[in-house]
């Protein structure tokens, strides 16, 4: 296996719906998040090998604080509320390595 990563970044929004009451991403706007992000990477030429990859996926089981997303390979966990938030991710993590401190899940 090469210590070479295909992406740069690898992002992933938790798109779950859960069934049984409890609090989860999809009804919260997470999949229009998700096109959003993957639209603005392409806007800005920030998606294929070796830059930034954007997927959704099921349950990341954080939904209590969601909707969320989590950026690799640095592990980082986000909630966000709407597309100025996925532009301030997409801007200042995925483009300048700065973490968002103010929406950064602990």
């Amino acid at each position: 296996m090469s210590d070479n990563q295909y992406f740069k970044h690898h992002v992933f929004f938790c798109t779950n719906h859960r069934d049984d009451g409890r609090e989860s991403c999809g009804p919260r706007g997470a999949e229009a998040a998700q096109k959003h992000a993957k639209k603005r990477c392409k806007e800005l030429n920030l998606n294929g090998e070796g830059k930034v990859r954007i997927n959704s996926a099921g349950c990341l089981d954080r939904c209590e604080h969601g909707p969320v997303a989590v950026v690799y390979p640095e592990g980082t966990w986000y909630t966000y509320v709407d597309t100025a938030d996925i532009d301030e991710i997409v801007d200042s993590h995925l483009v300048n390595g700065k973490e968002v401190e103010r929406l950064k899940i602990k």
